[in-house]
C-alpha cells in the first residue's frame, strides 16, 4: 500500500499557499491506518523503548496505538493550561508571535528511553521544544518518528542530533 495516496491534500489552506496534508482521510481507512501504526511500530520494536511521548493533538493520534503495540507507556505533551498536575514548560517560536508547550514534571523517569512520534515534520520547531522539555526531566530521546516530512523545510536538520525516521516525505 501506497500511504501517500491516504493522505489528502488541500490547497490554500489553512491560509494561500499552504498544501495542506490532511491526514483525516489515512485515519478513516482502516487498513492504511493499520500501515501507518504497523510502519512506525516496526521501525521502533528494537530499541527498548519506555516511553512514548505524542505533542498535542495528532501526536496523540499516533502515539498511543504505538505505545501499545511497544507496551511503552504513553505521555502526551500539550498546550499551556491543558494538563492538572504539577507541569514543566518550554516557550517556542511559531511563525506568528511564540506558543507554550508542557509536560507532567513526573512524566519520565531519569533514563528511561523515549520515541517522540508525531504527525508531521515541518520545520521542526516544535518537536524540537518538544525534546527540550524529555530531556530536562532525564529522558533519552532514542526516536523521533513521523507520518510525514515536508522535507524542503529541512526540520531534519534541526533535530541532526537524534535518529529520525519518517514513514511518507513530500517535497512542498
Amino acid at each position: 500500500m501506497e500511504l501517500k495516496e491516504s493522505i489528502r491534500i488541500i490547497k490554500d489552506f489553512p491560509k494561500e499557499g499552504i498544501s495542506f496534508k490532511d491526514v483525516t482521510t489515512l485515519l478513516k481507512d482502516p487498513e492504511a491506518f493499520k500501515e501507518a501504526v504497523d510502519g512506525l511500530v516496526d521501525y521502533l520494536k528494537d530499541k527498548n523503548i519506555d516511553i512514548v511521548v505524542g505533542p498535542e493533538a495528532r501526536g496523540f493520534i499516533f502515539g498511543t496505538p504505538v505505545a501499545y503495540a511497544l507496551g511503552a507507556g504513553f505521555v502526551p505533551v500539550r498546550k499551556k493550561g491543558k494538563l492538572p498536575g504539577e507541569t514543566l514548560t518550554v516557550e517556542y517560536e511559531l511563525e506568528y508571535g511564540t506558543d507554550v508547550l508542557e509536560i507532567h514534571k513526573d512524566a519520565i523517569k531519569e533514563g528511561q528511553r523515549v520515541a517522540v512520534i508525531d504527525d508531521l515534520l515541518a520545520t521542526g520547531g516544535t518537536m524540537e521544544s518538544v525534546v527540550r522539555l524529555i530531556e530536562k526531566l532525564g529522558g533519552e530521546v532514542v526516536s523521533i518518528d513521523f507520518l510525514i516530512e515536508l522535507s524542503e523545510l529541512k526540520g531534519r536538520k534541526r533535530l541532526c542530533n537524534y535518529d529520525v525516521m519518517s514513514l511518507i516525505e513530500y517535497n512542498i
